[in-house]
């Protein structure tokens, strides 16, 4: 079997461009700030704030929780959704390293 486009390049990279893929909706982008400035985990209260079908709204947040930006826990028949702290500490370290580059002189 030949190789993937992602082989090409490191994990770190490949790691950074899938937070961002997820990040690179605006439902996604508001599911997020939503659940960043709750102080509980969330249910289907995202179903209501979002101004998509719930297979949508369910859609985004199976693509958030590949991504490793939120997590779910089965409630009963119910899933309960919260950011994963720890990965978006990786995330954030992973944008700072890209960021501190740029206090660097550059070419142009």
């Amino acid at each position: 079997m030949g190789a993937t486009k992602t082989d090409n390049f490191t994990q770190n990279q490949n790691e950074l461009a899938t937070f961002a893929k997820a990040l690179g909706h605006p439902a996604r982008v508001a599911i997020i700030e939503y659940l960043m400035n709750s102080d509980k985990c969330i249910t289907g209260e995202i179903v209501d704030i979002i101004p998509l079908a719930q297979a949508t709204v369910s859609q985004h947040m199976k693509e958030l929780k590949q991504a490793g930006l939120i997590k779910g826990n089965v409630e009963g028949n119910a899933v309960c959704y919260c950011i994963d702290c720890e990965k978006w500490e990786e995330f954030k370290k992973m944008l700072n390293n890209i960021f501190e580059k740029l206090d660097k002189p550059v070419c142009c």
